[in-house]
């Protein structure tokens, strides 16, 4: 009988090294808080550091704000991110921008003396510093090759090729991969990527104990020989864990592989973790309610100055407006500030936007930039035709052609456009058949898990990609 080795219990999964991430980040910013009181009672000339001092002087607001930290490190919480040092340092600095702007906004918009000034200053600079640190170790410490998880593909097809091109593009690398097995006689010992076809399903048991493989991914998309079930029943019994390829492919890259899916899929599985919670429907309205509203004011503030700039440059009208589909395929008007010169399709013929855009104006180039020419949106939020979050509006021509030639596009009907959602965040514009694909694969992914705190966490990425600029 195959003795197989177990996983190894420091072997971690993606969910483990996030678990971890999250928990350190915590106690480092705990810590920070602890340093924080202690600095800020050194210089308080009314009581020193003392328990009296941390129950009579913090409002309670303030021992939140590990939690609020932790928030805006939302998209360092991507184990690739995570893993990456410019990243880390991007995202550390973004977020300690982000919460020095919106305590500025609140200092100097509250009472006089009614906000500590160097107790959340000196909080925000000890996070940052603690939690760079911390990452910093982290990445020198979670991510060596002993601690990554031994993968055995299941599958040389299309499937497997996917997944293989998916893996070598990804730094640093989610898992150690050993290789492949396929029963189909022509690919054994093929070279697919970097890595080779080692076997068939008579050898699986011998490779895994061999290899020391810890996971298994199925990577079959048609029918799976007896033997080869056999083996992964076999495998599983004696503790390897088996992935299927979808699941895999969404944990890598947040993303729905909608190319290698059936098309009962839609059914069976998509609309099935499609349902939300009653509680989800009213947090979901609430939030884009508050954001309509704040948004709305946000543009009345910025009005002027835009009009003023696009009147300038190109005259009237200020604003563009266009059909575009809604949940359920509902026809709806959308507005925007006008970023390209009048008559831009004045053949008629609807086109996709395009990087450098001939027919954006300058004043326009710096609004979809900066995002601005977005605001009017905040109209249709109020009105109910859009979400703050959720899969950019797209016009009905768009539609007719797109679903021809991408499965599952119309998919993405299924709930209201958003103002910035998850392709948004991921992928930027897109301006081919291709790239649309890759959006749609993202806006399935954020259907299938849409919750409250991904909504909360898009919209704080996005106000990230708005302060850095990242418009097109």
């Amino acid at each position: 009988m195959n003795t197989i080795s177990r996983p190894k219990r420091w072997q971690m999964r993606t969910s483990e090294r996030v678990a971890i991430l999250i928990i350190g980040d915590f106690l480092v910013a705990a810590l920070a808080l602890f340093f924080a009181l202690y600095i800020w009672a050194a210089g308080d000339a009314w009581m020193k550091f003392s328990l009296e001092f941390i129950i009579d002087r913090p409002p309670l607001w303030y021992f939140l704000l590990p939690f609020m930290w932790i928030i805006l490190l939302v998209e360092l919480y991507d184990i690739h991110r995570a893993s990456n040092h410019r990243e880390t340092f991007k995202g550390i600095g973004l977020a300690t921008l982000i919460f020095t702007l919106i305590y500025l906004l609140l200092y100097f918009t509250s009472a006089p003396n009614s906000l500590p000034r160097r107790g959340v200053s000196v909080f925000i600079f000890l996070a940052a510093v603690f939690t760079l640190v911390w990452r910093l170790i982290y990445i020198r410490m979670f991510t060596a090759p002993h601690l990554l998880r031994r993968v055995l593909i299941i599958g040389a097809g299309n499937a497997g090729q996917t997944l293989i091109d998916v893996i070598a593009d990804l730094w640093p690398p989610p898992f150690f991969t050993v290789g492949l097995v396929d029963d189909d006689p022509k690919k054994l010992g093929a070279e697919i990527g970097k890595y080779s076809v080692l076997g068939n399903s008579h050898q699986l048991l011998d490779l895994i104990n061999e290899k020391q493989v810890t996971d298994l991914i199925l990577a079959i998309s048609g029918e799976i020989k007896g033997s080869m079930f056999q083996a992964i029943l076999s495998a599983q019994e004696m503790g390897i864990n088996l992935s299927p390829m979808p699941q895999v492919y969404e944990e890598l890259l947040s993303r729905v592989p909608i190319f290698l899916l059936e098309s009962e899929w839609i059914v069976r599985s998509f609309v099935e973790k499609t349902h939300t919670s009653t509680f989800y429907h009213l947090s979901k309205s609430l939030l884009d309610f508050t954001g309509g509203l704040v948004g709305s004011l946000i543009m009345t503030i910025f009005f002027p100055f835009i009009s003023l700039a696009i009147l300038l440059e190109s005259g009237f009208p200020i604003f563009f407006s266009q059909e575009r589909l809604g949940r359920g395929g509902q026809p709806f008007k959308i507005f925007k500030f006008r970023t390209m010169e009048r008559d831009a399709e004045r053949d008629g013929f609807a086109r996709m936007a395009e990087e450098n855009d001939q027919r954006v104006t300058k004043v326009g180039r710096f609004l979809r930039k900066t995002h601005l020419d977005e605001l009017p949106q905040f109209i249709n939020v109020l009105r109910g035709e859009m979400s703050m979050v959720g899969p950019r509006a797209e016009r009905p021509e768009m539609v007719v052609n797109f679903q021809k030639e991408i499965p599952f596009y119309r998919a993405r009907l299924l709930v209201k456009p958003g103002i910035t959602g998850w392709a948004q965040i991921n992928y930027g514009y897109a301006g081919t058949v291709k790239e649309t694909a890759i959006k749609l694969e993202y806006d399935l992914y954020y259907i299938e898990h849409r919750s409250l705190l991904m909504d909360i966490s898009i919209i704080l990425r996005t106000i990230g990609t708005v302060l850095g600029f990242k418009g097109q």
